[in-house]
């Protein structure tokens, strides 16, 4: 007896996973981060760190504080000392805390003053055992700074115009601008009031303070901001009809998906900018992915809706009103870094200075205090390249001003090398960090000093921590992200290597070698010999990139 065959239940298709937007009513958390930011709001956190914890001490802190809503107010904590990269992953948030915070005081714009500049110092000198970092965000980074002692840093800070809400956290985070904003003879507008505006209207707005991930802005006239590494850039351009205004770019970010960011093919008057930036937060935090923090930046968003949908969105119901077209402006040829003594439009110069991989200490703070006040400036810039840039010195003093600087550290008349390498914290802090990158910048700058001093183009040199690419290492010529490797038998500090990434013109992400790595100790090496087969075989004006696109994989490595 044959058994009778059974037709099958037909199935319902399957229902996609929500994916924690908000706009299609998916307002439960989905993973433990969002559900502390429904708990309570991060920018909550300044009340109990003024009344309870700089108080009882680091032990008093709720675990969730600690490691998530202390960010909205600039506060990391620091990766305990001695603990080796190879258990980064490996260890539990716990057990890589120290019982220090990394600080990110905010410097929108990256404008200083010489007032700011000294509290800055002599909080670097009093709480942070003398260090400071300028960051390519155009922050400046403290380190070993107690719980109890933040108090005070803030008010300190808030004193003379400077803050730390919102450094960090899943929330607007600094708006980077051109650190010449109203001095280049360059420059058509200055974007520095559109920069206060926003920051005014909604930097600590409850209504923008709770955002999937982190979000970066970047408005400047000048290609001197890395406007398609950020979810939105407002880069000057000139409409054939409308004039001097800004092309919108969307969606950019790195990390371990790169994507470069892309226009949007609109016009934005300056009295738009500070509209249209909150529309697109608002996209962001209605219909971001709120489900895996792994695609929860705006860069997915965009990639699955595309161009035109986001753009319709936007108008339609966020703004109320149709953007004016724009055709693509001509792309820059590359960043503008600023490096050198150049005239400002009033006929005074300004001075561009390279430090290595942003190291610095307050003592070095508070003398570039005093250069300043000497020449009779009172401004004092950061840029996204993690140089620093005195603005106002009268023409027959830039010499001996460069002289002045040059005692500092601070290079107008950099060696190439020393002027385009830059490096993200590193193990020394970061707890997400497998290796060494502060000094082992400083070291291959020093090595290639002297081992290719006939070098001259930039090339520009991005170490890296970990693959999350904070110091950008998908869009240099070289770009060196940490990892470890195996010497003689034994795990040990290393890079893999992007070679041929930019911006502009030469907007790539980079050529990464397969199954290409390099020890930490040979790093010198590798460098030089790659440069040397670049100076070799370059054709007439060919870039780094451009060569490192065409080359052989073996002169590559």
């Amino acid at each position: 007896m044959t058994t009778p065959t059974r037709n099958p239940r037909p199935r319902k298709p399957s229902r996609p996973k929500g994916q924690g937007q908000w706009a299609l009513g998916h307002r439960e958390p989905l993973n433990k981060n969002e559900q502390v930011k429904k708990d309570d709001d991060g920018l909550n956190v300044r009340a109990r760190v003024e009344n309870i914890y700089a108080h009882a001490g680091f032990d008093a802190i709720d675990p969730a504080d600690l490691r998530g809503r202390l960010r909205w107010w600039g506060l990391y904590t620091q990766r305990k000392p001695g603990i080796d990269g190879g258990k980064t992953a490996l260890l539990e948030p716990e057990d890589l805390d120290d019982r220090y915070f990394m600080l990110r005081i905010r410097i929108d714009g990256g404008q200083l003053s010489v007032r700011q500049l000294r509290v800055v110092a002599a909080l670097a000198k009093e709480y942070g055992r003398d260090l400071a970092d300028v960051t390519d965000r155009q922050n400046v980074q403290l380190h070993w700074i107690r719980i109890e002692d933040v108090p005070d840093i803030w008010k300190r800070l808030e004193e003379v115009g400077l803050h730390t809400q919102e450094a960090c956290g899943d929330c607007p985070r600094v708006i980077l601008g051109s650190p010449v904003a109203g001095v280049s003879a360059d420059e058509v507008l200055d974007a520095t009031g559109i920069i206060d505006e926003i920051t005014a209207r909604y930097v600590g707005d409850k209504a923008y303070s709770n955002l999937p991930r982190k979000f970066k802005s970047a408005i400047s006239w000048l290609p001197d901001i890395p406007y398609e590494c950020n979810d939105i850039s407002f880069l000057g351009a000139v409409h054939p009809e409308h004039g001097p205004g800004y092309d919108l770019w969307v969606g950019g970010g790195l990390s371990t998906n790169p994507m470069l960011a892309q226009r949007l093919g609109t016009w934005i008057s300056p009295a738009e900018v500070a509209n249209v930036w909150a529309g697109v937060v608002g996209i962001f935090r209605d219909y971001g992915y709120r489900r895996l923090r792994t695609r929860a930046r705006l860069k997915y968003l965009l990639k699955d809706w595309g161009v035109e949908k986001f753009r319709d969105i936007l108008q339609d119901d966020y703004l109320g009103y149709k953007l004016a077209d724009l055709d693509a402006p001509p792309l820059p040829d590359k960043l503008v870094d600023h490096v050198g003594a150049h005239r400002q439009a009033d006929g005074k110069y300004y001075l561009g200075t390279a430090l290595v991989a942003g190291r610095l200490t307050g003592t070095h703070l508070d003398r570039l205090a005093d250069i300043a006040q000497k020449y009779g400036s009172d401004r004092i810039r950061t840029t996204p390249m993690q140089k620093l840039l005195l603005l106002d010195v009268p023409e027959e003093r830039v010499e001996e001003a460069k002289a002045d600087l040059r005692e500092l550290g601070l290079h107008a008349d950099p060696s190439p090398w020393r002027r385009s390498t830059m490096a993200c914290t590193g193990i020394e802090f970061c707890k997400l960090a497998i290796v060494n990158t502060k000094d082992r910048a400083a070291e291959l700058v020093a090595e290639l000093e002297k081992r290719v001093p006939e070098l001259d183009v930039p090339i520009s040199v991005h170490v890296n921590g970990c693959p999350n690419a904070c110091a950008r290492t998908q869009t240099a010529d070289i770009g060196l992200k940490g990892q470890l490797v195996t010497v003689d038998g034994k795990q040990a500090e290393g890079f893999q290597v992007h070679l041929g990434g930019g911006h502009g013109l030469d907007a790539g992400l980079g050529r990464k070698l397969r199954a290409h790595k390099v020890a930490a100790t040979d790093l010198a090496d590798y460098v030089e010999k790659v440069t040397r087969r670049y100076l070799d075989q370059r054709n007439e004006g060919e870039t780094f990139a451009h060569w490192a696109t065409r080359a052989d994989e073996e002169d590559l490595k």
